[in-house]
């Protein structure tokens, strides 16, 4: 199965394609989406869907895993986001993938294996579990690849107690 992780943004939006099968991982592709402040909003999101829609296309997943947005001081920052979170997640579905939403905690969890873990502890994992040969950079893409893996891991999860 083929999952795209995203790590919700404006400014930069992380993205990972990761290739599961069974317990094993393989990064398809990562990296980020950015777009410029100086460009009016609509064309910034104009920008955020094409783009997404082009590794859509390219990689064909199945799934698209989001993480769950948290705001905790900057409203006008928090609408302007969820916007752009609204328009990521209207990429997957017009390109028929299903969409799962995972919280930080979550996606902790199941990364690291404790859901407080730090931000460098996940990344340490990603690394790991993707056999890659350094931290995937910016933090948003290294999400966004963990966001992925979470849901790889869910969806494991699911299959074993569906078994039973």
């Amino acid at each position: 199965m083929v999952i795209l992780g995203i790590d919700p943004g404006l400014a930069i939006v992380g993205y990972g394609v990761v290739e599961c099968k069974g317990n094993k991982y393989k990064a398809l592709d990562y990296g980020c989406i950015t777009t410029d402040s100086k460009i009016l909003f609509p064309e910034r999101l104009k920008i955020i869907y094409d783009e997404l829609s082009s590794i859509i296309d390219k990689y064909n997943p199945q799934d698209m895993a989001v993480e769950e947005l948290f705001f905790n001081k900057n409203v006008k920052t928090a609408i302007k986001v969820g916007q752009a979170r609204g328009v990521e997640v209207l990429a997957g579905v017009n390109k028929g993938l299903g969409i799962y939403e995972y919280t930080p905690l979550q996606i902790k969890q199941s990364v690291t294996g404790y859901g407080r873990a730090d931000k460098r502890q996940v990344q340490d994992m990603v690394k790991l579990l993707l056999n890659l040969k350094e931290i995937p950079k910016p933090d948003d893409t290294a999400d966004a690849l963990a966001v992925a893996i979470c849901h790889s891991s869910c969806l494991r999860l699911k299959d074993m107690f569906k078994m039973k």
